[in-house]
């Protein structure tokens, strides 16, 4: 090396360069160039994995590592190839020189003892009891001393066995060659590697654009029709779909595009063949003809210019007298149809067939991505697509490339066929065609072509008013293309030229296509000379035609630039135009800078006809600056639990309020003026992955505060009045669910009262989301929606009632901040408002609700209720009401007496509107005491049934290897496997034990669960349930089978290949794995029965077969040994372009799914071949039997089938990448296990399926890896599983009778104890205004978890009726009770179906004595239960919804208006909507409003009372005011 500091400084880095070759050092170089680090240096890890490969272990990698000189910086190219060359190549001396190196000091002097032994012990997990000899007279010994102690014990360690007495098994080059995929392929088709390069390339973009992940038929037929008529379509997709697995894969293009394109004629005629012979039988009869000549006609028709088709002598011909013609002439043994032969002959004579040889091509070199092999042959292709677009109009949706014209001549000079002299006259190869019409036609509307000026043709659009020159002599005009994409792809807009800016269909109608140049022109002079060559072309340069751009930010939309409007840009002069088909095409084989593509829209100014938008509106895109986030509340604040923390103090408030964020430049957009905003919207969140729900688009005026929010998504953006270089701001919603503009806008406005004064409907108004108070905003919302209660606000009534000296309540503060509240929503002013005042104050009370933590809407509706019913309560001094048990007292007295009690208390508009009767009964287990309570409710909270079950579905793999099959299953979360095995049993007809758990991700085996595991819902892995074969009683042996003579079947190579060996290998797995060794032997090809196979193994040189011998003994398990099957998975070796070490060439890499292999003592190593090409033959695609004895374009090369099996089996360890026999200094990828009929050594249970390269190439289908079969039980698991519950299902259960567990015992007054008891809850009074809460969020297993249960409910006529109480026959009718209004009068229990007039004026409670009860107006005010008779129907008003985790989320309102029209409430967001747009599923809290009732009888009367008009606290207001100042 040179380097005093290197541990290699012995050994000269010029030595090494000479022991290596060429070859090999260049290799070496480039190998390191690839790995090293940016200061050239190569890590450990990569060491070990690039150099020694992944079947070293760590400890001896390292080890080496450090011999070659590797530190912790990394290791030196130089010290690498050095340390390689004495590895591969270097003497024994040299060897122990590196050994020393290894164990040595930095400094390369010495070995010390402790330090041998720690890197020993390290590297091999133990010490030899030769070390102790090396240091027996001191504990450092220098290099001689440690030659001649490893010249003594070569053995001593693994290291120094491996390089003194080990043969080495790598080197630094490998010459065994293992073709590559694009060689395999290359071998078989006409086609270079560099192609099948390209084509794959291609074939993954076609692959992308299909909806199903395939390339099918849809996807097919969307790219070639047109051209390709839609009657022949689907036949031209199954000549390429020779598997018919109504898909393409890679291999079947290649080989179609072979023998479509680059084959002989005969070979492309037979493909052709192919098309028509829709039956696939092998001839074409009568019907196949006709359709055939039908296509031809058309294709022939769709190729021929215009004006040459009636001297055509194809043209109109008659498909069925042609038919009939064929018929009669190449019919040799009339039967009605004609053979693939006899259509060749057709063909010779006959040219009609040539059109379709020549779109076929086109369609492969275009769209397919093949490249022409010629540059002749690329402007014929090109030229015959222009031709055949030309004929074609303008159509919406089209989708035109700019291409300058400087560019596009140099390009058809290229390409045009060269004139030489031939004996004096001029020849460009086709006779006496040289002015050059034909190779590409003019462009004159029929006009003569000595117009040169643009200006004096009217086929000739003019763009811009400046001219500069002259035009060329002819102009380019192509019409059509495929129509295009959607706006992500494609971006238009208006155009804006003072002249015409747009082409439409009136200009384009019957122009044809051009002549990208002069026609070549030759002087009368200096004809004997030769003209120059053409030089290729660069890159497609339209610098030319843009405006150049200063914009440093990038552009979302691909539109290219702006198109310059300094000059008049002619096309034919400055541009041509030409379809996507053709750039992509051009762009792919000569490169392209700037791509200017341009859409076909539908015209305003001319009756909606087509014309191509030149000039699209581009826009500025604005962000606002990411500002930081508001810290953390240091207390929490439970979302479910309402057990929260402190609140925030008012300073922190104030303090951490975001500044005002600032605008910039971030991206520029092109689009139409015909795009919807929608659209534009969509675009966005696919480009730059924005939630649609979290971005709005703020059109900005020429001042920035003139601002338009664009939220009518269905106006197109010349509707929205956006203008070229127009600002629109992107503005996207923060993590506290607050949007920045509006953040802003409360910083200007501290009152934080409106944002913009805009008339809209009344209660169609948004609230401002504060920082992740949507909670509050959709509760809000839905008691807002409630009409009766907007009513009493709107009007004022609440100040006639307002209670500031209850103790219970807010001062009167809640009511009056949502009083206020109530009247902006209404008052129809403001499209949006921040409700920054019942927000501070609902914290200043409940502070569980302050800090910007997300909190449940539920638990923030129930405290805004009963706050609004304390400060409203009409009883100001509440009396104390002692609850009293039923004793066997009858329901409705109870009922009575304990709904008596409640008004004695409470009387409020809440009360009467929202508060019902609750019937509560608890029976004692123990003694049968049943004690009976009836509670007040304001909300039914309804619990939805959380998941006890999990869904499992398990692919069943059997031994027949057919087609597996996959089973739902919905099991207990506790069951076991053993249960799952049991179900599946049920399922399947397999026995539970032959049935074998795996799970598998990807190409390996992760886990075996066992019987006792606890199932469990596999997370990026998939279940699988193997077959095994049944256990069998061992029966004696008869005298043949102990002597080894028994006769054994065998199966020849034409039952594999044909499948007969899966039918008899079945049969033998049908008696039992006894009979695996009694039957199946591939016929005896040697002498020791090993059948020979014609290719070479498929990996890298092993140290060969390790079959037991008596001189080479079964070597030890080193891997876990499975009783009764082994398993096998995938491999083939991947090859790689630049290695350090022959072992390193070919890589293994594993693929597939892989096979458990039934395998028991008796078991063959040829039995385990053959139970393996049982499973795998479907995977492969053997020789049709139609065509066995016929040639296929794909399968003339091809015999990877041509031996007994594609693939040979290697012992490997559990990563199935290195041999589980050998040891790891022989760098075996894995012993081969022999196919013959020797008993198969259990060694090892893991075993490598190598495929032999050319057959996993060309017959390997890998679509079918994962295909299999969906059981009906799938679908009805799944059903089960996400299956929609009823709201009647919920009130069921809400009303089912529960036991109380150990920890809720129950005091049994009876009993004097606490016992056990059940519990059963009924309702007894509903009231007008019911609601009904789905509990989502429940707390099961020690955590919270939520409910994504879909529950359905009715929207109108909901009647709970069915789940009230019953009552006893004879009820309390007749009681004679005193009303709580001072009216002495004996009262009727009277059903409510007509509400009298209710005159309710305050009370007060020490008037009234101790024993009243409710006159007849007051019991029906207050929901006196309904008869049997009564309906009692309910209609949905409003529901909050709750979308997300838990945790987090958002909620959403939605709420039917009195106009009758639906409204969706999303935070500042009001938008009217369907009832079919609202968001059932994640239904959360839902208001019904009872009908038949007049709500009026609810408003009080406040004649002669005055309202309380008392401003809140000038020091609450004096905090608020400082809450509201955000900046």
């Amino acid at each position: 090396m040179g380097g005093k500091e290197s541990k290699l400084q012995y050994f000269p880095f010029e030595e090494a360069c000479k022991r290596m070759r060429d070859a090999e050092l260049k290799r070496s170089k480039d190998a390191f160039k690839r790995v090293a680090t940016l200061g050239g240096q190569m890590s450990d890890i990569v060491f070990c994995r690039e150099v020694l490969g992944d079947g070293v272990p760590a400890g001896i990698a390292n080890l080496l590592y450090r011999g070659f000189g590797g530190t912790s910086k990394g290791l030196s190219m130089k010290d690498l190839l050095c340390g390689l060359v004495i590895l591969t190549k270097g003497s024994a001396e040299e060897k122990i020189k590196l050994l020393f190196g290894m164990y040595a000091d930095d400094s390369y002097s010495y070995v010390q003892k402790d330090e041998m032994d720690k890197l020993v012990l390290d590297s091999e997990g133990q010490i030899s009891s030769a070390l102790s000899d090396l240091f027996l007279e001191n504990d450092q010994v220098t290099f001689d001393y440690f030659r001649l102690w490893v010249k003594a014990h070569p053995d001593a360690t693994e290291m120094t066995k491996w390089l003194l007495m080990e043969p080495m098994t790598v080197s630094l080059s490998d010459d065994t060659d293992t073709p590559t995929f694009y060689q395999t392929l290359a071998g078989v088709t006409h086609l270079e590697e560099t192609d099948i390069s390209e084509l794959e390339k291609r074939y993954w973009v076609l692959k992308s654009q299909s909806k199903s992940g395939k390339f099918d038929l849809d996807t097919f037929k969307a790219m070639v029709c047109p051209p390709v008529p839609d009657a022949i379509c689907e036949s031209l997709f199954h000549a390429f779909d020779e598997n018919r697995d109504n898909h393409i894969d890679f291999k079947e293009m290649a080989c179609g595009i072979s023998a479509c394109c680059r084959g002989p004629g005969t070979e492309r005629q037979k493909f052709c063949f192919k098309v028509f012979d829709v039956n696939h039988n092998g001839k074409l009869c009568e019907k196949e003809i006709v359709q055939m000549v039908e296509a031809l006609l058309r294709i022939r028709e769709g190729n021929q210019p215009t004006d040459t088709m009636e001297y055509d002598p194809f043209y109109k011909m008659d498909p069925d007298t042609v038919a009939k013609e064929i018929l009669a002439s190449h019919d040799g043994d009339k039967d009605g149809c004609i053979t693939q032969e006899e259509y060749l002959v057709w063909t010779v004579n006959n040219a009609l067939a040539d059109n379709f040889l020549d779109l076929l091509s086109q369609i492969c070199h275009l769209i397919m991505g093949l490249k022409p092999k010629a540059k002749e042959e690329e402007g014929e292709i090109i030229k015959e697509w222009l031709q055949r677009e030309s004929k074609r109009s303008f159509e919406v949706g089209q989708v035109w490339y700019l291409i300058s014209m400087t560019w596009w001549n140099s390009w058809f000079d290229y390409v045009s066929p060269q004139i030489q002299l031939v004996n004096g006259r001029l020849d460009n190869g086709e006779g006496d065609r040289v002015n050059g019409t034909e190779a590409l036609h003019r462009i004159t509307k029929g006009k003569h072509a000595s117009k040169a000026l643009p200006w004096d043709d009217d086929s000739v659009i003019i763009v811009n008013m400046i001219t500069k020159g002259k035009n060329s002599e002819f102009n380019t005009q192509i019409n059509g293309g495929f129509k295009s994409s959607t706006i992500p792809q494609r971006s238009q807009s208006a155009c804006s030229s003072p002249i015409k800016t747009c082409l439409s269909a009136s200009d384009s109608n019957g122009l044809t296509s051009i002549s990208p140049g002069p026609s070549p022109k030759l002087r009368k002079k200096g004809l004997q000379q030769t003209p120059p060559l053409p030089v290729k072309p660069g890159p497609i340069d339209n610098t030319n035609l843009i405006t150049p751009s200063n914009s440093k930010v990038m552009s979302l939309t691909n539109e290219g630039g702006r198109l310059r409007r300094d000059v008049m840009l002619v096309r034919g002069k400055d541009f041509e135009l030409v379809p996507e088909v053709i750039w992509r095409a051009l762009s792919t084989w000569y490169g392209g800078n700037i791509a200017l593509p341009r859409t076909v829209i539908a015209s305003k100014n001319n009756n909606g006809s087509p014309e191509l938008e030149l000039y699209p509106i581009t826009v500025k895109l604005l962000r606002h600056q990411v500002i930081p986030q508001r810290p953390t509340p240091t207390s929490f604040s439970g979302v479910m639990s309402g057990i929260g923390g402190m609140a925030l103090s008012m300073t922190s408030y104030v303090s951490n309020a975001p500044p005002i964020p600032r605008r910039y430049v971030a991206f520029t957009a092109t689009f139409s003026k015909q795009h919807t905003i929608q659209q534009i919207y969509e675009f966005l969140c696919t480009k730059v992955r924005f939630i649609r729900e979290d971005i709005r688009l703020w059109k900005i005026g020429s001042k920035d505060d003139s601002m338009t929010l664009l939220e009518d998504e269905s106006m197109t953006v010349e509707e929205c009045g956006v203008e070229e270089n127009q600002s629109v701001l992107i503005e996207v919603r923060n993590k506290d669910l607050t949007w920045p503009e509006e953040m802003s806008q409360l910083a200007k406005n501290k009152t934080g009262a409106r944002k913009e004064q805009v008339p809209t409907h009344k209660g169609a108004t948004g609230l401002n989301n504060l920082g992740n108070t949507c909670f509050m905003n959709a509760a809000v919302q839905c008691v807002s929606n409630t009409w009766p209660l907007t009513q009493y606000f709107i009007g004022g009534l609440h100040l006639f009632e307002l209670n500031r000296s209850n103790p219970l309540g807010m001062k009167g503060h809640i009511a009056q901040r949502y009083g206020e509240l109530v009247k902006d929503l209404w008052s129809g002013t403001s499209k949006t408002i921040a409700p920054l005042k019942l927000r501070w104050t609902i914290g200043k009370y409940a502070p569980r609700f302050n800090g910007f933590q997300q909190h449940d809407s539920q638990e923030l509706l129930s405290f805004l209720l009963d706050g609004l019913h304390e400060d409203l309560n009409r009883v100001h001094v509440k009396p104390y009401v002692e609850l009293k048990d039923s004793d066997g007292r009858q329901d409705e007295v109870v009922a009575e007496e304990a709904w008596e009690n409640h008004l004695r208390r409470n009387q409020s508009i809440i009360v009467d509107l929202f508060h019902g009767q609750l019937k509560s009964q608890v029976r004692c287990k123990e003694c049968g005491h049943l004690s009976v309570r009836f509670d007040p409710f304001n909300y039914l909270s309804l619990p939805l049934p959380m998941d006890s079950c999990i869904h499992l579905e398990v692919i069943v793999t059997r031994l027949d290897g057919s087609v597996p099959i996959k089973y739902g299953i919905r099991l207990n979360m506790d069951e076991k496997y053993k249960a799952l095995k049991k179900e599946l049993s049920n399922l399947t007809g397999i026995p539970t034990g032959q049935i074998l758990f795996v799970e598998i991700m990807g190409p390996i085996v992760k886990a075996l669960p066992q019987d006792n595991h606890k199932v469990k819902t596999l997370i990026g892995g998939v279940l699988y349930a193997y077959e095994l074969p049944p256990h069998e009683e061992i029966k004696p042996m008869t005298i043949e089978e102990e002597k080894g003579t028994a006769p054994k079947n065998s199966v020849g190579l034409n039952d594999i290949q044909r499948g007969l060996a899966t039918k008899k290998i079945q049969q033998k797995l049908e008696n039992g794995p006894s009979s695996m060794s009694n039957s199946l032997t591939v016929e005896d090809s040697s002498a020791n029965n090993t059948p020979t196979h014609s290719r070479q193994p498929s990996d890298v040189p092993t140290m060969g077969s390790l079959q037991p011998t008596p001189e080479n003994p079964a070597p030890k398990a080193t891997a876990e040994i499975f009783s009764g099957f082994a398993i096998g998975v995938h491999r083939k070796m991947n090859l790689m372009d630049v290695y350090f070490v022959s072992s390193q060439k070919a890589r293994p890499g594993l693929f597939g799914t892989p096979i458990i292999l039934p395998c028991v003592e008796d078991t063959t190593n040829q039995d385990l071949y053959q139970f393996v090409w049982t499973q795998v033959s479907r995977l492969v695609s053997p020789l049709p039997p139609s065509e066995a004895k016929s040639a296929n374009h794909a399968q003339d090369c091809d015999d990877s089938l041509g031996y007994e099996y594609p693939f040979t089996l290697k012992v490997v360890k559990k990563d199935g990448l290195s041999c589980a026999w050998c040891p790891w200094y022989r760098f075996c990828r894995g012993c081969k296990v022999e196919c013959n009929a020797e008993d198969f050594n259990f060694g090892s249970s893991f075993l490598a399926i190598d495929w032999e390269p050319t057959a996993l190439h060309l017959r390997y289908q890998t679509a079918l890896e994962r295909l299999y079969e969906d059981h009906d039980s799938v679908e009805e698991s799944r059903k089960k599983q996400t299956e929609p519950i009823n709201l009647d299902t919920c009130l069921q259960a809400f009303t089912t009778e529960e036991e109380l567990g150990e920890d809720e015992l129950y005091y049994c007054s009876k009993c004097k104890k606490h016992c056990l008891a059940s519990k059963k809850l009924d309702i007894w009074r509903l009231p007008p205004i019911l609601i009904v809460n789905l509990k989502r969020f429940q707390f099961l297993n020690g955590r919270w978890v939520k409910s994504h249960k879909i529950v359905n409910f009715p929207i109108e006529d909901f009647d709970p009726s069915s789940y009230l109480a019953p009552r006893a026959p004879s009820s309390a009718s007749e009681q004679s009770v005193t009303c709580m209004c001072n009216s002495s009068a004996e009262v009727d229990r009277v059903p409510n179906r007509d509400i009298p007039d209710h005159d309710s004026a305050q009370m007060e409670m020490e008037e009234v004595n101790s024993e009243v009860s409710l006159c007849k107006k007051c019991q029906l005010t207050q929901n006196i239960p309904p008869t049997a008779e009564d309906p009692i129907n309910y209609n949905l008003s409003s529901m909050s919804c709750h979308t997300g985790i838990l945790g987090g989320g958002h909620y959403v309102c939605y709420a039917k208006n009195p106009n009758q029209k639906w409204y969706c409430y999303n935070d500042s967001s009001c938008k009217e909507c369907t009832i079919d747009q609202m968001d059932y599923n994640s239904a959360y809290i839902l208001f019904y409003e009872r009908q038949s009732i007049d709500f009026s009888h609810f408003i009080p009367d406040v004649d002669g009372r005055e309202p309380d008009l008392q401003e809140i606290d000038d020091e609450f207001e004096s905090d608020l005011k400082k809450a509201c100042v955000l900046q």
